[in-house]
This record gives structure tokens, C-alpha cells and sequence, in this order.
């Protein structure tokens, strides 16, 4: 993936257990969170993307939209699709220990519902109430 300029890696596993927009997903965080990617950086458009990986767009859209919701990316309509400002240090903290718990889920096979199941127990546990 090239964005303005910058080569960035993205691979799919397509024999993972994780889904394809699950496994894109979790890469750009990834990259987002450890400063890779920028606050401002612009992303290739969802077919680009979806070309360069050999998946459907729909499957690259989904991974954006899940980011979007996260607050990660933003959508400037036909500008393209921008790493989002405005994160602070402890969101990208708890991005990067999301992406480890959700890596980590993943290679024990445990299923997503269960694992998000687990968190929002852990959640409700330190915030009674």
C-alpha cells in the first residue's frame, strides 16, 4: 500500500482463521498506532486498496468503516479517506493493547463474540455501576 508517498506493508492470510477486512483491520491500527500512518495521512481508496490485495472491496470498506467508528480514520467524501486527528496517548495505548488482545484471541481460536464477551466483563467489573 502506498500512501502520499509511503510504501507501507499489508498482508492477507487468506488459509487465517481471522477474516480478510479482520486481518486488514487490525494492520492499519496497527500502523496507525505506532505512528507509521500518521494523523493526516490519506489512504488509497477502498478499490486501490482492495486491487493491491486481492480482496473484494466490500471487505476493505467494512475494515475502514470499523476504523471510522473507532475513530481512527475519517471519510472526506470523494477527498479520500484520512488518518483521523485528534487521538491522544492513551487511546493509542489502548489501540495498541486491542490489537495485542485481539492477535492474541485470534491464535488461541477463540471466537469474537467471546472474546468481546470478555472484555466487556472485564469493563463492567472496574466500572460497577
Amino acid at each position: 500500500m502506498t500512501t502520499e508517498g509511503m510504501q507501507v506493508l499489508i498482508s492477507v492470510d487468506p488459509d487465517s482463521s481471522v477474516p480478510p477486512y479482520e486481518q486488514v483491520r487490525v494492520q492499519l491500527a496497527e500502523l496507525i498506532g505506532d505512528g507509521r500512518l500518521p494523523v493526516g495521512n490519506r489512504l488509497p481508496t477502498v478499490r486501490q486498496l482492495a486491487a493491491d490485495l486481492r480482496l473484494a472491496a466490500n471487505t476493505v470498506a467494512r475494515a475502514y468503516r470499523e476504523l471510522e467508528a473507532a475513530g481512527l480514520l475519517e471519510t472526506r467524501g470523494r477527498n479520500g479517506t484520512f488518518v483521523a486527528p485528534g487521538r491522544d496517548d492513551a487511546v493509542d495505548r489502548l489501540q495498541r493493547a486491542a490489537a495485542g488482545y485481539a492477535a492474541e484471541a485470534a491464535r488461541l481460536g477463540v471466537p469474537s463474540t467471546t472474546a468481546l464477551a470478555l472484555v466487556r466483563a472485564a469493563l463492567d467489573a472496574v466500572r460497577p455501576g
